[in-house]
């Protein structure tokens, strides 16, 4: 973990504070490194502050960490620039929690940047990390998306399935946005069925993974297969069956929840909570 407490500040940044820089979707690296101090970005443009997505994400070891959103042009010549998704496929921990935060709260503060209720432009709460429109006094926090992330088992095999936007070969699990009014658990058993046209039961929760694209909170749960045969949601995936840990397909990596319940369920008998 990066021990990165949330904080909230509005005064600018001193040049020994700590810079995470994005352009559109990439993230702008310093010797491969996710962070700059203020000094070095300033020296690496002559209007380092350019764009207003400038914001502190949180503190650590007692000095702010702040995110800088660019338009998706405006990386300076000879900055690394690497696309989110592939550098957090390589990340450690700590950089994943650090990197994926910044990229949820710029999201955030891109995404409320006028009043819902009356189209007046908001700005910062002097308090609070929040927007805040100040003729309706109302509040934008940042947004948390919950979803749920499945392991069906069925004996020793495991329900995968691929959907069209995934790499090639590439299959994973039974995923989906929790609706209102609706617990985890039974947002797992209607997307389950919804996708796949099997029913389940005894769900079981076993952890859960921040995933920033944009702001969805992983909430894996594994369950047990009881009845049906597998028809898929043909306008979510594009293929999918049963795999045992001797026939496995191309997988997530384990720095997602999803490659790490995989692995933690073909590991072991009892249930996966017992090894993830």
């Amino acid at each position: 973990m990066t021990d990165l407490v949330p904080a909230w500040s509005l005064e600018p940044p001193t040049p020994d504070e700590t810079l995470l820089v994005f352009a559109g979707q990439r993230l702008l690296l310093k010797d491969q490194r996710p962070l700059w101090s203020v000094s070095d970005w300033a020296s690496s443009l002559s209007d380092p502050c350019r764009s207003i997505n400038l914001f502190p994400i949180g503190e650590r070891g007692g000095r702010r960490v702040h995110v800088l959103g660019l338009d998706a042009a405006a990386a300076p010549e000879g900055v690394e620039a690497i696309d989110l998704r592939r550098f957090l496929a390589q990340a450690s921990a700590e950089d994943w929690e650090l990197v994926g935060t910044a990229s949820e709260l710029l999201h955030w503060w891109q995404d409320h940047r006028f009043c819902g209720r009356c189209g007046t432009p908001t700005k910062p709460h002097p308090v609070e990390r929040a927007l805040w429109c100040e003729p309706c006094q109302h509040r934008w926090f940042p947004r948390v998306s919950p979803c749920v992330i499945v392991v069906i088992r069925r004996d020793d095999q495991l329900l995968l399935a691929r959907a069209p936007h995934y790499p090639e070969g590439m299959f994973s699990l039974i995923a989906g946005f929790i609706e209102p009014g609706e617990s985890a658990e039974e947002a797992v058993a209607r997307e389950v069925l919804e996708e796949t046209g099997l029913q389940v039961a005894n769900p079981r929760y076993v952890a859960s993974q921040p995933w920033p694209f944009p702001h969805q909170l992983m909430l894996g749960y594994m369950v047990d297969y009881v009845a049906g045969e597998l028809v898929l949601q043909e306008d979510e995936l594009a293929d999918g069956g049963w795999f045992s840990a001797d026939s496995l397909p191309r997988i997530p990596g384990v720095e997602t929840i999803a490659g790490q319940l995989i692995r933690a369920a073909l590991a072991s008998q009892d249930g996966v909570d017992k090894v993830l």
